[in-house]
């Protein structure tokens, strides 16, 4: 059984300097269903939880085909290309400045599939806001807001 020092320290409020807060990092597929949700703090970089995000994918890519990854300009760096490649990823980075130019040449806007993902998981009021003090807690909760996001996506196909 664990001390309750040890779960405080497992569980605990990431926190940024005297003010807590926390970022979401969510995998999306083409139509905006969650695979994997990872939760840090919100003074963590972003490319520090490539390997997280990919690892704690709900469902494994099939076969041996390479599959795209659009990311996000927090995500780039060629450690983070490099894990994206490792899982067999082929990785698109482009900062949003980029995205307009590449939209005028007539390639599609992707950014805005993971833009809705937290928009969706916004409409949860609570996690909006967050409340709860453990992070098992929160990762709980947003588990159970992507699955109502799944549910409602397949009830629409």
């Amino acid at each position: 059984m664990k001390k309750s020092s040890e779960y405080w320290i497992t569980n605990q409020i990431l926190l940024i300097g005297e003010k807590n807060g926390t970022k979401r990092h969510i995998l999306v597929d083409e139509r905006g269903v969650p695979l994997s949700i990872v939760v840090t703090g919100a003074n963590r970089h972003d490319v520090t939880q490539v390997e997280n995000v990919l690892k704690n994918r709900v469902r494994k890519p099939r076969g041996r085909t390479k599959q795209h990854l659009c990311a996000d300009a927090g995500y780039s760096g060629e450690k983070s290309e490099a894990i994206m490649k490792k899982h067999r990823y082929i990785p698109h980075i482009r900062p949003r400045g980029e995205e307009k130019i590449a939209i005028q040449n007539g390639y599609k806007a992707r950014r805005w599939i993971v833009e809705v993902a937290h928009s969706w998981f916004n409409r949860f009021r609570k996690l909006l806001v967050r409340y709860e003090k453990t992070n098992s807690s929160y990762e709980a909760l947003l588990h159970l807001a992507a699955t109502v996001i799944i549910y409602r996506k397949l009830t629409v196909i």
